[in-house]
């Protein structure tokens, strides 16, 4: 792992994203942001299961005013996503959204973006410029097309249109003076994706919110997420991650969450450590392990708000069950018929198979509570 890429800090509402804060989480709603109800539900629902900062959609006048209450329903930092409209990014700001996420070549008046920047920069509220590879302008697109057709790499022009894009866009707030600023550049396509990070990197200081844009859905959207978004993290590039799924946002919080922590780029929570399985496991492990983890997983969020782990191991054979169990704070190796029961690095008492569930989860349980407190 590179250490992490040293970007000058930004504040948003209570968290910090850049400096040396640690890598957040963000999703956004899928609900109709003007059903203040539904969307609280869902916000909190996000931030139970580890989400530092959402995004609302603002395509009107009645979302935007849902703006101010939902602020007061929530835990978490909000931001605004707001195109082509500069009086919604205004009233946002008097709604009292912590963040703007906009673009703002897409504010086609300059006195617009002005009086955007001038009240952003009164109530001390950040502006992520967000350059989506399905917003890039017809000129630019066609620039990047005839250097494809000339021989050029793909993902290098690619990655080259995105970050003179969003340059150009960032010039505008720099013009203006104006440097609480966030960058995020995403694709489709990972390469891309990682050239346009890699080189907005180099050239300015800003933090980046890293993502791959409409990556899909289930599994394929999760590997190609993780594909690109392990990549930059392992190079030490991004200060927030949203794993963008189509569906439920939680589980996009799930998966952001599960990267960071593969990466040792964020603590706390409970980790399952089991096996593959092979011809020399004599137990049913793939029903035990998930057995043990619906059993456990409410344990999760009190040691994430605690930031204390606990790792729990399911392991079928002699082969490297007793050394993985042995890790763990509580673990289970396998053998004929049964398994032995670790408890920090010590063998508590061999069960049968069928009493293994209820003693991991029990040992489990009593470790989640000494950690806790």
């Amino acid at each position: 792992m590179t250490p992490r890429l040293r970007r000058r800090p930004v504040r948003v509402g209570s968290l910090t994203i850049g400096g040396t804060a640690p890598v957040s989480v963000q999703s956004m709603t899928n609900t109709d942001t003007r059903d203040i109800a539904a969307t609280a539900l869902q916000i909190n629902g996000l931030a139970e299961a580890g989400c530092d900062l959402v995004r609302v959609a603002v395509p009107d006048l009645a979302a935007v005013k849902a703006i101010g209450p939902l602020q007061k329903q929530i835990p978490i930092p909000l931001i605004a996503d707001i195109h082509f409209n500069h009086r919604l990014a205004l009233e946002a700001l008097r709604q009292g959204a912590d963040k703007l996420r906009l673009n703002p070549g897409n504010l086609r008046k300059r006195e617009h973006v002005e009086a955007v920047v001038r009240a952003a920069k009164r109530r001390g509220v950040p502006i992520r410029v967000g350059v989506n590879w399905g917003s890039l302008s017809p000129q630019t697109r066609s620039r990047f097309q005839r250097r494809v057709e000339a021989g050029d790499d793909r993902a290098e022009a690619g990655a080259q249109a995105l970050v003179q894009t969003a340059l150009s866009h960032l010039r505008i707030l720099e013009a203006l003076e104006f440097r609480d600023v966030v960058i995020s550049l995403k694709a489709f396509d990972v390469p891309m994706t990682i050239a346009a990070y890699r080189l907005i990197a180099a050239q300015t200081d800003y933090p980046l919110h890293i993502g791959i844009t409409e990556a899909g859905r289930g599994e394929a959207g999760i590997i190609r997420s993780c594909a690109g978004l392990g990549a930059l993290l392992a190079e030490g590039i991004g200060d927030t991650v949203r794993v963008s799924l189509t569906g439920d946002p939680l589980q996009e919080v799930r998966v952001s969450r599960e990267l960071l922590r593969t990466l040792d780029l964020k603590r706390g929570g409970l980790t399952l450590v089991s096996c593959p399985t092979c011809g020399r496991c004599e137990i049913d492990l793939a029903a035990l392990a998930e057995q043990v983890e619906q059993a456990l997983t409410p344990l999760d969020e009190g040691l994430r708000s605690a930031n204390r782990e606990l790792r729990v191991a399911v392991m079928g054979c002699v082969v490297n069950g007793p050394g993985e169990a042995r890790d763990a704070d509580v673990g289970i190796a396998g053998g004929k018929a049964g398994g032995l029961l670790f408890r920090r690095g010590a063998v508590v008492s061999k069960f049968a198979e069928a009493e293994l569930l209820p003693a991991i989860v029990r040992a489990a349980r009593e470790e989640a509570g000494r950690t806790v407190s």
